[in-house]
């Protein structure tokens, strides 16, 4: 076993060798071993320059040597669950290279990825999809005659989810070959993960021994009816004694384990023997590891180091950029603490991620009040809807890109019967180097059109503080806030929020000619928009909608009738604020005349890994694109200024 707990500039020989994972299945136990130790600084090396997801890296290290050693990959599917925890699976399949490029504009993803590697047979980074991906990899091979491996990694906290179980139940029954590796991070390896452990699942993986049940199981259905479930509660209770996996073979399941995961000496012989199984219908091996396994700095973190910025090697001390103004999750998690003072019917609830959407103070505080319902956000949903028909007042946090999973919930459990639900959705708007799969692209449009809301986003920090106030004051329909990733604006913050007033925009300032309303963080790149124009001789109206539902109609409807031009601005998806804005315009006949409207808004693509500045001009929504659209919709011609920018 690995015992290395200091990771220094090593060298790394065997690992230099390793340029496609065929590589290692030459090796001997005791090179894999080595290898595994390689590997292992060399995450860290990487990490440390780019930052990310760490900690479950590290904890994977031995797990995902052995199952590139022992099956036949890329023919054989891996497919990690979420994919944070694949950059050692990155450096083996020959993108060891392109490492110091992780999560940076056109470098390689932090999730695995179709497009970067056919080693990545599907891309991940929401969790638990693994063994529904994996039962439709099984069930194709079996339809074309094929005889290749399907395993999917799934993590314990992403067991949580309803879908795993319902990806179970259906796996147990379609009776298609498939390995499911249970990666159970939640506590540290345990006395029972040992050698008897490993010698049990050796010896319940093996062929004679699934014969032999198999036989005793028919054998025992031809007893006596007492006899018979005497025999199967003696079994069930010899299993449970040894494995805990009843569960999973009451669902059809063949269960091994648990062994430990760092250990190679246990995960080669059993990963062979289940690849070697002839058995039909899916097995399920059970692994205990540790996350940040093998990085002292990593194992001593409270959160093993789950997600870092750069840091140092030696030391472990992350690098973090210095802030003048708190992020918008903070700001948040402070202003629910002063209204949960306030009100004892205030409750928060999160999906997993406490520390993230900022509720781990308010658990600290009110631990009576804190639900943390684990990845199950459709279950977050219905469950607040609960608590508010006995008049309590949850506020459900949960990260834009997730809530996706609950849109039905949102609409059915919540929305249709009108239920004061508080939905807080952070992340909003484009994320950075998380990429693709977790913008919070999408909310403004899904929640436009969704009867009965009332949808807030705040230009800057002070403007989250209100809002949160005005959703807790909010008793006759569900709300929701979104707001972004990262830092405030540095405006001053007031003591305590102040209730505003529902469907109430503002004008930030007054001008003539050109319009520009924005919804949410682009305020302040209006307001630089409106300056630069102020350059050229124009005075620019700035105006913060703060609501997408209900919309003010009175503001849009004054804007389009004393200007020239409307621009809408938005860090959202197409179909939200922008269509709203357009649907009432068109529906009054405010468009009918001389009125220019145009939207600024996330282009139709899905965008990738970056800097969030990277990511804004790409999608044409900084200062300089406002500008432009403004001129080019006034008949000017911007194109000289364009190029002195440039």
């Amino acid at each position: 076993m690995s015992t290395n707990n200091t990771i220094n500039r090593e060298e790394t020989p065997l690992l230099d060798q390793v340029k496609t994972p065929a590589d290692t299945r030459e090796l001997s136990a005791e090179d894999l071993k080595t290898l595994a130790d390689e590997l292992r600084a060399d995450t860290v090396r990487n990490v440390s320059i780019t930052g990310g997801h760490l900690g479950s890296s590290l904890g994977v290290v031995e797990l995902t040597v052995a199952l590139h050693h022992v099956f036949n990959t890329p023919d054989d599917r891996i497919l990690f669950d979420v994919g944070h925890q694949c950059y050692p699976h990155k450096i083996l399949t020959g993108r060891r290279d392109k490492m110091p490029t992780l999560r940076q504009g056109g470098g390689i993803s932090g999730f695995t990825n179709r497009s970067e590697s056919e080693y990545d047979p599907f891309g991940a980074g929401h969790s638990s999809t693994s063994i529904s991906a994996g039962l439709g990899m099984a069930v194709a091979r079996d339809l074309e005659g094929g005889n290749n491996n399907v395993i999917a990694v799934i993590g314990d906290g992403a067991m949580s989810a309803g879908m795993v179980f319902e990806a179970m139940n259906h796996a147990g029954s379609q009776h298609s070959r498939m390995i499911i590796i249970l990666n159970d991070n939640d506590m540290s390896i345990a006395a029972p993960v040992g050698g008897m452990s490993a010698y049990l699942s050796r010896l319940t993986t093996s062929k004679t021994y699934r014969t032999a049940r198999d036989f005793a199981k028919q054998l025992s259905k031809k007893l006596p009816k007492m006899l018979e479930d005497t025999a199967r509660r003696a079994e069930e209770y010899a299993r449970t004694l040894v494995t805990g996996g009843t569960m999973f073979e009451e669902m059809g399941i063949y269960y091994v384990g648990p062994i430990d995961g760092h250990n190679l000496d246990h995960l080669l012989p059993v990963l062979k023997n289940i690849r070697d199984d002839e058995g039909k219908g899916p097995v399920l091996l059970h692994v205990k590891t540790q996350k940040g396994y093998g990085y002292e700095p990593a194992e001593q973190a409270a959160d093993k180091y789950h997600g870092v910025s750069r840091f140092d090697v030696v030391t472990g001390k992350q690098v973090k950029a210095k802030s003048n103004a708190p992020s918008y999750t903070k700001v948040f998690s402070e202003e629910l603490l002063r209204v949960g003072e306030a009100d004892d019917k205030v409750c928060a609830i999160t999906a997993a991620m406490p520390t993230g959407t900022g509720l781990d103070t308010f658990a600290k505080a009110y631990p009576d009040r804190f639900f943390d319902v684990g990845i199950a956000e459709q279950h977050a949903v219905t469950f607040a809807a609960g608590l508010a028909t006995e008049g309590y007042k949850p506020f459900v946090a949960i990260y834009s890109t997730f809530m996706q999973r609950a849109y039905d919930q949102l609409i059915h459990d919540v929305a249709l019967q009108g239920l004061p639900v508080r939905f807080v959705l952070d992340r909003a708007g484009l994320v950075g180097a998380d990429g693709a799969t977790h913008h919070g692209a999408f909310d403004l449009s899904y929640l436009n059109c969704v009867p009965g809301l009332v949808v807030m986003a705040p230009a800057d920090e002070a403007e989250l503080k209100h809002m949160t106030a005005t959703a807790a004051a909010i008793d006759n329909a569900p709300s929701v806030i979104r707001y972004p990733r990262g830092e405030g604006v540095g405006v001053e913050l007031p003591a305590e929020g102040d209730v505003l007033e529902i469907g109430k925009g503002r004008i930030v300032q007054q001008g003539s000619t050109v319009a520009l309303l924005s919804i949410g963080t682009r305020l302040a790149a209006c307001q630089e928009a409106a300056e630069m124009m102020k350059q050229r001789g124009l005075n620019i109206t700035v105006a913060d909608a703060r609501f997408l539902k209900p919309l003010d109609e009175d503001l849009v409807r004054q804007l389009a009738t004393s200007h020239d031009v409307l621009i809408t601005v938005e860090e959202g998806s197409q179909g939200g604020f922008g269509a709203a804005v357009l649907q009432f315009l068109a529906t009054e006949g405010l468009m009918d005349g001389a009125l220019k409207v145009r939207t600024l808004d996330l282009p139709d693509e899905y965008i990738e890994h970056d800097s969030q500045d990277a990511q804004l001009a790409q999608a044409g929504l900084t200062s300089n694109d406002i500008v432009t659209t403004a001129m080019v919709a006034l008949g000017a011609d911007d194109t000289a200024d364009q190029s002195e920018q440039a």
